[in-house]
């Protein structure tokens, strides 16, 4: 691999132009605000507006990431789903605290929420599926999530066997797959501005209520 110049990544810079983000805009509530831009990012044509980064570690703190899709958000926290029975959800149970990031490039805005992760009710999990297209709900059957399997074909036919297993009828939740809330402890909204003085405002929760902070960029 060829090592990228200087020059390349100086012709990568932008300026970040857009807004601004002053304590008087924010709700007093960090995911109401989450919320808002979230519909913003939406109204905005943002790909996958939902697509949220989420960082777990291994009891002893070995890290890793990856992208998931953000699809529940409330006063409680955010949410989403995943096989109980994956690298993530392994981890999760080990070590609940957990830290996420979405990312919107258009609109020069980022989220970042730390705090503890726990298992929807079943009940949660049960509604959330059905509303799933039927391939997906087959796919969570068919798929044992972030183990070795040794090819494509297998798969395929892991997925026609639960094709056959449901012809006819509704596919129910399988047990070992859910969904996570994050309950957060801190949400940092971030909005990009000129000479890379960034708006950072960071809310924390202290017993119970939101204080609000600025940070320097």
């Amino acid at each position: 691999m060829s090592s990228m110049t200087q020059s390349h990544w100086a012709s990568l810079r932008q300026e970040y132009t857009r807004a601004g983000l002053v304590e008087g805009d924010l709700a007093a509530d960090p995911l109401t605000q989450l919320e808002i831009w979230l519909h913003q990012a939406q109204a905005a044509g943002v790909t996958e507006p939902n697509a949220m980064t989420l960082a777990t570690a291994t009891a002893d703190g070995v890290p890793s990431a990856r992208v998931v899709l953000l699809k529940g958000l409330d006063a409680r926290g955010l949410v989403f789903y995943t096989n109980y029975q994956s690298h993530k959800a392994r981890e999760i149970e080990s070590n609940p605290r957990v830290a996420a990031t979405l990312v919107w490039l258009d609109l020069e805005r980022q989220v970042r929420v730390s705090g503890e992760a726990s298992r929807v009710t079943r009940e949660e999990s049960a509604a959330y599926f059905a509303t799933r297209p039927r391939g997906s709900q087959l796919g969570a059957w068919a798929s044992a999530q972030s183990d070795i399997v040794t090819d494509r074909a297998t798969l395929e036919a892991q997925l026609a066997q639960a094709e056959a297993r449901f012809l006819g009828r509704d596919v129910p939740v399988p047990e070992q797959w859910g969904g996570y809330r994050i309950a957060p402890h801190t949400v940092e909204l971030w909005q990009g501005r000129r000479n890379r003085l960034h708006d950072r405002l960071c809310y924390t929760r202290v017993e119970g209520t939101w204080r609000v902070d600025r940070l320097s960029p």
